[in-house]
């Protein structure tokens, strides 16, 4: 058995399994760059490796797999002047991204507990996809002024009705029974038996899948709310603009509807605006690759040009007032051309090559 200790991500291989696990507990194992170039390598070193059929992904720790990204490390470079400086983050992340989606060899995910934006990156793209009934998913990105990223978009435009752009706008938290539902997992097992699971994975007997053994784990799930709600969710985040669809969400009866509309109302605009515009066209994307690219051109447009991000994460991460001062503050106010100036921003560096 190989046991190693890369900082804080730990590798190990015994009977042909190789086991990443994210060490980072106390930040509920959090992305920061050392983490995402020691997953790189690891996967660089086995994807040829004769002693690794597959790969087992999981986080230490009760709280979470992964509660995304080191986005106070962003607001810190744009506010030293240096935004581009973020385009290394990103440029080595979303790599990351589409190479779990595109390994070679299987890839399981253990989503256990929080898994949010930069962990929905990790779990969401492999070729497994695990959660528990302690999972909690979301893509909160416009909470603090921002857009879904990491395949979120990808992800979010393959979801049932107009489910993405409702997670996308509220940034809501799914439970494992949501996720399911959402295609953002492919099975639920009770996490107080990850363990036996991963020691099948290991002993797995030739020639049985992964999935194969996931599924004699696998648990039942509930009935999953956003099914309940798909009648006002497809009603009214059917509607053309931000908006129009908290228009109609008012004048929905359901409780739930109203509710969603209030929670519109206090996030950033400009942020709202982009992302539904951006799941949108996720749609009609040729794979993995591109949406990562249209995440990546959006995501530096926002660190280069717009206030709300920087003020986002000081409202919800470093202050935690929980009281952001949006610019603009109102829908109305946002500038008529702001869609198109988004999507025509053209990094200094490009994603791929």
């Amino acid at each position: 058995m190989i046991d190693t200790d890369r900082s804080h991500v730990l590798t190990r291989v015994a009977n042909g399994l190789g086991r990443l696990t994210l060490n980072r507990p106390r930040a509920i194992n959090a992305l920061d760059l050392g983490m995402i170039h020691d997953l790189h390598a690891a996967l660089d070193a086995w994807e040829r490796h004769p002693g690794v059929d597959l790969v087992v992904l999981d986080g230490e720790g009760d709280r979470g797999f992964c509660a995304g990204g080191d986005v106070r490390g962003l607001r810190e470079q744009i506010l030293s002047g240096d935004p581009d400086a973020a385009g290394v983050f990103f440029r080595a992340e979303y790599a990351l991204n589409a190479r779990i989606a595109e390994y070679p060899k299987p890839i399981v995910a253990l989503a256990d507990g929080a898994t949010m934006g930069g962990g929905i990156g990790l779990a969401g793209h492999a070729a497994v996809r695990v959660v528990t009934e302690r999972s909690q998913l979301a893509m909160p990105e416009t909470r603090i002024g921002f857009t879904p990223d990491v395949g979120g978009s990808w992800l979010l435009a393959r979801a049932p009705g107009r489910v993405g752009e409702y997670l996308a706008l509220t940034g809501r938290t799914m439970d494992a029974a949501d996720a399911l539902y959402a295609g953002f997992a492919d099975h639920l097992v009770a996490a107080d038996t990850l363990e036996p699971l991963r020691e099948a994975l290991q002993n797995r007997a030739d020639p049985a899948s992964p999935t194969e053994i996931v599924l004699l784990f696998d648990d039942t799930a509930g009935a999953p709310s956003l099914a309940a709600s798909r009648p006002w969710i497809d009603d009214a985040f059917a509607a053309d603009t931000v908006a129009e669809i908290i228009e109609r969400l008012r004048a929905r009866p359901e409780p739930e509807a109203a509710a969603t509309a209030d929670t519109l109302g206090e996030l950033s605009p400009t942020a709202l605006t982009v992302t539904l515009e951006a799941v949108r066209r996720a749609r009609s994307l040729p794979g993995l690759r591109a949406a990562l690219a249209q995440e990546y051109g959006l995501v530096l447009w926002f660190a280069a040009t717009q206030p709300d991000l920087v003020e986002g994460i000081r409202a919800q991460l470093v202050d935690k007032d929980r009281s952001p001062r949006w610019s603009p503050a109102r829908l109305k106010d946002v500038s008529p051309g702001i869609v198109a100036d988004a999507f025509a921003f053209e990094p200094s560096r490009p994603l791929w090559g």
